[in-house]
């Protein structure tokens, strides 16, 4: 069904240019303009179509003539995450029709040429392919992060944008390095990158691009500073799609499975790990929401990191922990995403009639996010701990420290709930789109990986209600809860430093440091060349001075000394050139 295929691709591209056109003349174009808004998300049928009917009935596409040959499929890695992406960026363009979005039409187009480069880089089954959606996906997430405009977008997509170039030239040298390997093809690469002279660098380049799209340490800089820059529906799918492109280029590229690479391993496993915690302290002292759940985002792909790294250095668990991270992606995308849009929900429903839904909704996905029992995060995390337990401790015992990353999300999910709530007012608003999409968020983000378990991405096993299981999934969260109360408790007594009660850690921690250098050096810069030019102008002017205090009759007999040498000057290059045509002869 390759002509299903090339539907997917162009409806959403044709939409977007619609839009586009739409946007550019206000004025006769608004009406139909607000009717294509609405209509945006039905472009995404025909791609949730092709997910559904799955690889047995659509086949594998295959277009030699594009792109240095076009193939896409749908894999156990690729196919759920399509799926969540197709929901959650719907869901997004439903959004974006609400009231107090900025430019919906232009933000609409934005969205859906995102999803295109978002899915390609997900159903790629060849290495040109995969890099070009991930080059459109990652330019378009830069319109995404600007596009209100403001003084904050601008600064989150000037950093947003100088670490994708260097992401984007880090994948690019690798893929290049593997397609020399004989890893063109998606499904030889790892292999490839085994058998390569070049195995060492090209895991550094992998680590190292991909780590930039996921948010790993010391490399996040941009997710916290770009999602409260970005409305809430770009926030949604920036990091409940976009970031896991990173997540499948280690999957693609890396060598899981062929060869143990113990080095590699440890320095993904830790770097992974501080993601997980480091978060915490700039995560819990914001008072933006978005940018608490950004630095849970950062947290949470840290347990993703630590599962490749695991992978990475044992090839016996690299198949269930491949399983185990996609799982977790997939909860983490529909939930994440869920609890982005939450802000732009709590804004048109927090008050009325919906008050109570859109709360007990957004504390279903904080529960899940966090690992509560029943919930798609206890599926995820119980495979995760289940495709680890038999590795051999390295630097790190995983299985000891994973479960508190529960306790960092909980923590995060508080202080994120704790300034939504105690944000601006709420408009009271009846049903509408922003509200459907998102309660079918909150549906998928609770239920939907109980499904993908046991059918799309079968793992080797799922959690079972007894005692000590709940247990394990429960007390990460009491923990979590009870430090919250405590610091609550403390506050509320008047008893919390004000210095800790600020923003001590602004978003973008480490970037603010290295701005302040760069603009100290630029500034530093700027005064040397002014100093040179002052210097420079100076001399030029105590020169011509004293160019005009010297007689003319001493100028005009150093003029007839020097004319005197003219014939001789022409004499000797005359020789010269005779002796080097006589030399050059003679040769």
């Amino acid at each position: 069904m390759t002509w299903l295929w090339i539907v997917s691709v162009l409806t959403p591209l044709a939409t977007a240019l619609a839009l586009l056109l739409l946007a550019a003349d206000p004025v006769r174009g608004e009406a139909a303009r607000l009717r294509l808004v609405r209509f945006a998300p039905a472009a995404l049928v025909p791609v949730l179509v092709l997910t559904v009917l799955g690889p047995s009935s659509v086949g594998a596409l295959d277009v030699p003539w594009a792109f240095f040959g076009t193939t896409a499929s749908l894999d156990s890695v690729g196919r759920p995450l399509l799926l969540v992406a197709t929901v959650l960026y719907a869901a997004a363009l439903s959004a974006t029709s609400a009231r107090g979005t900025d430019r919906p039409a232009v933000m609409s187009a934005l969205l859906l040429v995102c999803f295109v480069g978002n899915a390609t880089v997900f159903v790629a089954a060849d290495a040109a392919t995969f890099y070009l959606g991930y080059a459109v996906m990652s330019v378009c997430a830069y319109a995404l992060v600007v596009h209100s405009g403001t003084a904050p977008a601008r600064r989150a997509g000037r950093v947003y944008l100088a670490l994708t170039m260097v992401s984007e030239m880090a994948v690019l040298v690798a893929v290049l390095l593997v397609v020399d390997a004989g890893g063109s093809r998606l499904v030889d690469a790892p292999a490839a990158v085994a058998a390569s002279p070049h195995t060492s660098a090209i895991v550094a380049l992998l680590i190292l691009g991909f780590g930039i799209k996921c948010g790993l340490f010391p490399l996040h800089e941009w997710l916290p500073l770009a999602h409260p820059a970005a409305p809430p529906p770009g926030s949604a799918v920036l990091s409940g799609a976009m970031i896991k492109a990173g997540l499948v280029g280690w999957l693609r590229f890396l060598p899981l499975g062929e060869v143990a690479l113990p080095v590699w391993s440890s320095i993904l496993v830790v770097l992974a790990l501080v993601s997980a915690f480091a978060a915490l302290v700039p995560g819990a002292l914001t008072r933006d929401p978005k940018v608490a759940l950004a630095y849970s985002s950062i947290s949470q792909m840290g347990f993703l990191g630590v599962l490749v790294g695991v992978a990475l250095g044992a090839p016996e668990l690299a198949d269930a922990c491949a399983l185990a991270a996609v799982l977790y992606a997939v909860h983490h995308g529909m939930a994440k995403g869920g609890l982005f849009l939450s802000v732009t929900v709590w804004r048109l429903h927090g008050s009325g009639p919906w008050r109570g839904f859109v709360l007990a909704g957004m504390a279903l996905l904080a529960l899940a996010v966090a690992g509560a029992p029943l919930g798609s995060g206890a599926v995820a995390k119980y495979a995760g701990k289940s495709a680890v337990a038999s590795a051999e401790p390295g630097l790190v015992d995983v299985t000891t420290v994973l479960p508190l990353v529960g306790t960092v999300s909980t923590l995060l999910l508080v202080r994120a709930a704790f300034c939504l709530l105690r944000s601006t007012e709420p408009e009271p608003r009846g049903v509408d789109q922003a509200l459907v999409s998102w309660t079918v968020l909150v549906l998928g983000g609770t239920v939907a990986t109980w499904y993908l378990a046991g059918i799309w991405s079968p793992v080797v096993s799922v959690p079972q209600l007894d005692a000590v299981t709940v247990w394990d999934a429960t007390w990460p969260i009491l923990l979590g809860l009870a430090v919250a109360g405590a610091v609550w408790a403390v506050a509320r007594a008047g008893r919390l430093p004000r210095q800790v009660s600020d923003e001590l850690v602004p978003a973008g921690d480490l970037i603010v440091p290295v701005e302040r250098l760069v603009g100290a050096t630029v500034r530093a810069a700027d005064r040397g060349a002014t100093r040179v030019g002052t210097w420079r102008d100076a001399v030029q002017t105590r020169t011509v001075a004293a160019a005009k205090r010297v007689p003319v009759s001493v100028l005009d007999r150093a003029e007839d000394r020097l004319t005197g040498w003219v014939p001789s000057g022409v004499a000797v290059l005359v020789v010269a050139s005779v002796v080097g045509v006589v030399l050059a002869a003679t040769r």
